[in-house]
């Protein structure tokens, strides 16, 4: 039950979707850190409990041998019995003869013993081979799935730093912003752009008042033109234009 419970624990862990748990996982970064944890957790318990079968099966293994073997050794020690029994009854000595008789019995019904033994171990060790097979198969999936878990995790934290760097730098953009109306330098080039025109306006304004004073002048030209010409006229001379 131990064997099985950890073997359908593998399977499930190995053949999680990554991507459809973290696209369900309010916070992506904490889950992938526990998944992280819950296959390393797994890993170790799945590799205590696969030694533990592969120990049981070398058990196995060596009793299997151990049977086989034993069971050679009835057949030889019931053959060596037999052939003495034989040997025996020919020389007329068939009280002894029965007497090896019997202990090739005793040799063979401790060889069929063995052979029996042997053969109920065959199936077992088969069918834990073929666990111990599963086993490693999962361990092996498992260890894939918690690097790409790893890989993961370490992308998904740069993607954030990424991103947030991103965040700061166009926050600190947007903070100098020029064209930002409710930016401090855009109330300050207003300002000075007020400044301007008033520097504009005031200069026009002088400009226009020293105008006026050349005409003044040019005026003044004018009068002094006329009282010439009255005066050369009481003079009794004709001022002509061009004279």
């Amino acid at each position: 039950m131990v064997k099985q419970s950890i073997f359908g624990r593998i399977s499930q862990l190995a053949k999680a979707n990554i991507n459809s748990l973290l696209d369900s996982a309010e916070d992506p970064k904490l889950m992938l850190d526990q998944m992280v944890r819950d296959f390393t957790n797994s890993i170790a318990d799945a590799e205590s409990a696969i030694a533990e079968t592969i120990g049981n099966l070398r058990l196995l293994e060596d009793d299997y041998r151990e049977d086989v073997e034993a069971a050679g050794e009835w057949g030889n020690k019931a053959l060596a019995a037999s052939r003495k029994a034989d040997q025996l009854r020919t020389s007329g000595n068939p009280a002894d003869a029965d007497k090896f008789d019997n202990l090739a019995k005793v040799a063979l019904g401790r060889q069929l013993a063995s052979e029996k033994e042997a053969k109920q171990a065959e199936p077992q060790i088969v069918a834990q081979t073929a666990v111990v097979e599963q086993l490693k198969s999962g361990l092996n999936a498992m260890k894939d799935k918690l690097n790409q878990l790893s890989s993961k995790r370490d992308e998904l934290i740069a993607r954030a730093k990424t991103a947030q760097a991103q965040q700061q730098v166009m926050d600190a953009v947007k903070s100098i912003d020029l064209m930002d109306p409710t930016s401090e330098v855009s109330r300050f080039e207003d300002k000075i752009r007020r400044e301007e025109a008033r520097v504009r306006g005031a200069s026009e304004l002088a400009a226009s008042s020293l105008d006026a004073q050349f005409e003044s002048l040019e005026d003044l030209g004018e009068l002094s033109e006329v009282d010439a010409r009255l005066a050369a006229l009481k003079a009794g001379s004709n001022p002509a234009l061009g004279s």
